[in-house]
C-alpha cells in the first residue's frame, strides 16, 4: 500500500502565503488526452506515449514521473517541469474498525472536502466529493452548514479517487463510485460528468457506469442534461421526507422545485437510461421515521420501479437531530416492505471516525481557523 504526501503539522496551504506565490505548474489529472497529446506534439514525442502516462497514473499508481520508467529520461524531466500528478495533500486520515477509511484532502488553495474509501467483502467503493461545501443547505447535514465556496476541477474530483486507489494493497482494485461526497454533484455536472469519463474509460480506472452511481438531491434540469450525456450511470434521489411541507423543512431547495418536478424528472431518467432509480432516505429520529410518514411514502413511490435505500442518521454534534430507535427503525421497514418497496437498509460505517459527510472537516475546526494535520 502506498502512500501519498500528507502535509506536516507546521505547513498550511493559506492563500498569499510563499508558497502560494510561487508559479503552481499545471495539474496533469486536469489534462485532456487530446490536451496531453498536443503538449507531447509540441516536444517531438509520439502520440502513444500518451497512452502509457495515462497508464502509470490510473492502472500503475505512480506517484512520481521518476517511475514511469518505459518513458524515456529526457520526457519524464520535462513532465516533472510542466506537471503535479497531485496538487492537494492529505490533512487527516481517520480509519475505523469496520475498514472504512475517510481523508480530509487540503486543496491546493487550502480548502478542504472529504473522500472515503469503504470495504465490504469483495467491493472497494468509494465516496468523493463534487464541491468545497454545499449550497442545498439540508439542515441534518454538515457538509452544507457554511454554505459553498466553489466547484471541483476534474482534476481535484480524480486526485480523490485516487488517493484511495492508493490505500489498497496492489492485488484489490476500485470496484464502485458514489458521488455522495461533500456538494451537489448535479450543481457541478461538468466537471463532474468529466472525471467520471475517465474513471470509466478502460484507460483510465476502468469501472462500468453500472458500478458508478450520481447522488442528488433533485435538480430537474441537471437530471434531463445528465440523462442527454447518454452514459447510463446509476441516478439516486435524496428525498428525505414524503411531502413537500416537511420536504421543504429538511431540504430548504426544494421550496423552489417540489416533490413531483424530481419525481418527473427521476421518470424520465429511468426512461432514458433504463437504470431503476434509487430513492434515499435518511432517517431522523422524530422527524420523518413516523408510521404516517412511511405510509405516505409507499403513495409517493407506488408504481415506480425504484430501490428505497433508507440510511439511519449518523449524528453531528452541535445539530438537534438523532438516530432513530430501532424500534421505528423496525416498523418503518415493515410498512414499506409490506406495501411492495424494494427496500434497503444502509448499514452504517465508520462511525467513531466521523463518518457523515463533511463532518470530520467540520469536527477539526477547518472552517475559519485551519487545524493542523496528524
Amino acid at each position: 500500500m502506498t502512500s501519498l504526501p500528507v502535509l506536516p503539522p507546521t505547513q498550511t496551504a493559506v492563500p498569499g502565503d510563499d508558497a502560494d506565490a510561487r508559479p503552481r505548474k499545471v495539474h496533469l489529472l486536469n489534462v485532456t488526452d487530446e490536451g496531453l497529446k498536443d503538449w507531447l506534439a509540441e516536444r517531438g514525442y509520439p502520440a502513444f506515449r500518451g497512452k502509457q502516462i495515462r497508464r502509470w497514473l490510473f492502472s500503475g499508481r505512480a506517484e512520481s514521473f521518476e517511475t514511469m520508467s518505459d518513458l524515456p529520461a529526457k520526457l519524464r524531466s520535462e513532465l516533472a517541469e510542466s506537471f503535479d500528478i497531485f496538487q492537494a495533500s492529505e490533512a487527516h486520515v481517520s480509519t475505523s474498525r469496520d475498514g472504512t477509511e475517510k481523508i480530509l484532502v487540503r486543496l491546493a488553495d487550502g480548502g478542504e472536502v472529504e473522500c472515503v474509501l469503504l470495504r465490504d467483502g469483495d467491493r472497494r467503493s468509494i465516496c468523493v466529493s463534487s464541491q468545497v461545501g454545499c449550497a442545498m443547505g439540508c439542515v441534518f447535514c454538515a457538509s452544507g452548514l457554511d454554505g459553498v465556496d466553489r466547484n471541483l476541477t476534474r482534476g481535484e474530483i480524480l486526485e480523490q479517487m485516487l488517493r484511495l486507489q492508493h490505500r489498497l494493497p496492489a492485488e484489490e482494485r476500485l470496484s464502485h463510485i458514489v458521488m455522495m461526497g461533500m456538494g451537489e454533484p448535479l450543481a457541478n455536472l461538468p466537471g463532474v460528468l468529466a472525471a467520471l469519463d475517465v474513471a470509466r474509460n478502460p484507460d483510465g480506472l476502468g469501472i462500468s457506469p453500472r458500478r458508478i452511481t450520481i447522488s442528488t438531491v433533485g435538480l430537474p434540469p441537471a437530471i434531463d442534461k445528465l440523462a442527454a450525456s447518454g452514459v447510463p450511470y446509476n441516478l439516486a434521489v435524496s428525498l428525505h421526507a414524503p411531502n413537500d411541507e416537511l420536504r421543504s423543512q429538511l431540504v430548504p431547495v426544494n421550496q423552489k422545485i417540489g416533490i413531483e418536478p424530481v419525481l418527473a424528472a427521476a421518470d424520465r431518467y429511468f426512461a432514458s437510461s433504463g437504470r431503476r432509480l434509487t430513492f434515499e432516505y435518511v432517517l431522523l429520529g422524530g422527524v420523518n421515521d413516523s408510521e404516517a410518514c412511511a405510509h405516505e411514502l409507499t403513495r409517493v413511490l407506488r408504481g415506480r420501479t425504484v430501490m428505497m435505500n433508507v440510511i439511519p442518521y449518523n449524528p453531528v454534534e452541535g445539530l438537534p437531530y438523532r438516530t432513530p430507535s430501532k424500534e421505528s427503525i423496525s416498523r418503518f421497514r415493515q410498512i414499506l416492505e409490506a406495501s411492495g418497496v424494494n427496500v434497503m437498509f444502509r448499514q452504517r460505517k465508520g462511525d467513531e471516525i466521523d463518518a457523515a459527510c463533511g463532518q470530520l472537516r467540520r469536527n477539526r475546526g477547518s472552517i475559519g481557523e485551519k487545524s493542523p494535520a496528524t
